[in-house]
């Protein structure tokens, strides 16, 4: 059984395993980054350092939101901050991680991201993994 906090992205829940992230903030202002990829909102100062913010519907090849997430998770890849947008912030609770069945789809970068499923209350949430959402995190974390 592991931590996990309860998310939502892209009017989905998910959870994310507490061993990914370092801190939940509000973001503020966000520069943006000439010639970045997509899913690069741009940067932002926090506590002292910069962060790299990622606008997670971009990283899934969804459309943007109605409204800029204001909340955001911290996570750290290879020594670097990122920032990851979410919609809201649910719960932190235990549950044990099963796989992705054969009978689960997912689409677009839902696939790419997801590492399993928990359940809460007979409810499925899929699990994701931060780093995939990350340019060039797919490459990092294979």
């Amino acid at each position: 059984m592991a931590l996990f906090l309860i998310a939502q992205i892209a009017g989905r829940t998910v959870a994310i395993e507490s061993s990914q992230v370092e801190s939940v903030v509000d973001i503020g202002t966000v520069i943006p980054v000439p010639r970045a990829e997509r899913q690069v909102c741009g940067l932002a100062a926090l506590r002292s350092r910069v962060v790299t913010v990622i606008d997670t519907r971009a990283a899934l090849g969804l459309e943007p939101a109605e409204v800029d997430a204001g909340r955001a998770i911290i996570t750290i890849v290879d020594g670097h901050h990122y920032a990851i947008l979410v919609d809201a912030l649910d719960d932190v609770a235990p549950f044990d991680l099963a796989p992705l069945s054969a009978g689960i789809l997912l689409d677009k970068g839902w696939l790419t991201v997801g590492r399993g499923i928990v359940e809460r209350d007979g409810e499925p949430i899929l699990a994701i993994e931060l780093v995939g959402l990350i340019p060039g995190g797919i490459a990092q974390a294979a």
